[in-house]
């Protein structure tokens, strides 16, 4: 997992930058060498074949978490799930880590309102988008859906957030929405919410409960 880290690190800092740009700044690595050289060297260090490319680090949580319940490995197997910090940044993240860069074989999920641009961004990569598979709303929207409102609202009131909930609810901006919909909202209010609770509604799933994009894009990889 480590591991694993340093090149997401790398890859971020690569993102951040010019594609094996100058030294210095986000774009330099360790030792004054470009973050690209630098996220090449630790791919090839650790057999990455396969970038999962998620919007966040909650969707990331929420893969690596249902992975492990399913007794896969994803670092053994060359797989490493990447944050791109936004659905924006498809284009940028492919064209790194997909054939112009490091010609790792691209995955990952999309909301289905973002299709068009992943689209567009994966065809200037000359990546396919096979292995892209769509979410209604969000990860999160779909795992609520999945567990059921009453399932949901127990884990919130498990995890002491029950009060902070209705006082949510309560508020006129969010009075009226479906459910599903105010519990999503409700987890991205708080720095850290998002992805506590993506690795905790994983953990909650029954038998065959995974959401549909999450069990295919685990069974793509």
């Amino acid at each position: 997992m480590v591991d694993m880290e340093a090149f997401r690190d790398a890859v971020a800092g690569w993102a951040a930058g010019a594609p094996g740009g100058p030294a210095g700044g986000p774009a330099g690595g360790p030792g004054g060498r470009p973050a690209g050289e630098v996220a090449a060297e630790v791919a090839r260090r650790l057999g990455v074949r396969t970038a999962v490319l998620v919007e966040g680090p909650s969707d990331l949580a929420a893969v690596e978490t249902l992975a492990a319940r399913r007794g896969r490995d994803l670092a053994a197997e060359g797989v490493c799930v990447v944050s791109m910090g936004g659905a924006m940044n498809i284009g940028r993240y492919a064209g790194l880590l997909g054939p112009p860069g490091l010609g790792l074989r691209l995955a990952g999920l999309c909301d289905e309102n973002e299709q068009g641009f992943y689209r567009r961004g994966l065809e200037r990569a000359g990546a396919p988008d096979e292995g892209f598979f769509v979410c209604v709303a969000d990860l999160e929207e779909e795992l609520i859906r999945a567990l059921g409102v009453a399932r949901v609202e127990a884990i919130v009131e498990a995890e002491g957030d029950l009060t902070a909930w209705h006082t949510f609810v309560r508020q006129p901006a969010h009075q009226g929405g479906r459910p599903e919909r105010q519990l999503r909202r409700f987890m991205g209010t708080k720095s850290g919410r998002k992805i506590r609770y993506g690795h905790l509604l994983v953990e909650a799933l029954g038998s065959g409960q995974a959401p549909a994009p999450l069990r295919e894009l685990l069974t793509a990889l």
